[in-house]
């Protein structure tokens, strides 16, 4: 029975990554009237529907009890803030990572993306190795070895592709070195956030409401800062439609995918 969840889990996470792509990609290439929806508004909107799914799972936990969810909460956030801060840093990365991955879409073809992404797993073990003492086997190695191959291969252009990649040479620089970036801000998140895991009795899903705490508080900057005078202007949800709501919805379907998902994917390694 465990196998079977086990692969059923596993099934449902690629479903989940896939589909967020595709969706993603679209939503930032879409030709529409109007402004385009902002993304860093798009990163706090996931992160706050990630504390309420969290704090809805928690509170099945506690047998659907008021008390008993406040209770957990307080004792678990509140009272334990030095725990707290330490999912400031990994939460920082991945709100930096989240907007990375918008960048990156919207200047690379969504394989190109899905393929070169999937680095995140070599930074997890690299991280894995440093941080957390793992030992790789042979064939542990010798699949990072096949990734780093055909990573190169993708990236790597065709005669065909020479004309139209030269004339988009900036947009292809900018979506590489986005998601090379957001490969390492995953990998070391992700390796980080496990070893506090395993430090510490506390549920995933008490973290993923720390994390999604302190990710609001970074995602609220970043639009201040970045984004601050389109806000005023047109509104914090300008330009956002069904397709809009479908990727934030995707992004925070699965509490427990972010940002450990490369870890998990490294565990199958």
């Amino acid at each position: 029975m465990s196998a079977n969840l086990k692969y059923l889990s596993l099934g449902i996470l690629v479903f989940q990554t896939t589909s967020l792509v595709l969706t993603m990609r679209y939503s930032r290439t879409l030709k529409e009237e109007g402004p385009r929806y902002l993304s860093s508004t798009a990163v706090v909107v996931a992160e706050l529907l990630k504390i309420m799914a969290c704090i809805l799972l928690v509170y099945k936990e506690s047998k659907c009890s008021l008390r008993a969810l406040n209770r957990v909460l307080h004792d678990e956030i509140l009272n334990k803030p030095m725990e707290t801060l330490k999912l400031a840093i990994p939460s920082g990365i991945y709100t930096l990572q989240n907007n990375l991955l918008y960048v990156a879409l919207s200047n690379l073809d969504a394989a190109t993306y899905q393929v070169t992404y999937q680095l995140k797993i070599l930074t997890t073990a690299l991280f894995s190795v440093s941080m957390l003492s793992k030992k790789l086997g042979v064939y542990q190695w010798l699949s990072l070895v096949i990734l780093m191959t055909g990573v190169a291969f993708v990236q790597w252009p065709s005669d065909s592709q020479l004309d139209s990649k030269e004339l988009s040479a900036g947009s292809q620089f900018v979506g590489l070195m986005a998601v090379l970036t957001a490969c390492f801000s995953s990998g070391f998140a992700g390796v980080y956030f496990e070893k506090i895991l395993k430090e510490t009795k506390q549920s995933v899903w008490i973290r993923n409401i720390q994390l999604g705490f302190f990710g609001s508080i970074f995602g609220l900057m970043g639009v201040y800062i970045y984004d601050g005078e389109l806000v005023s202007k047109n509104g914090f949800f300008q330009g956002y439609n069904r397709l809009t709501w479908i990727v934030v919805v995707l992004q925070c379907l699965f509490p427990w995918s972010h940002p450990c998902n490369n870890s998990y994917f490294f565990i199958w390694l």
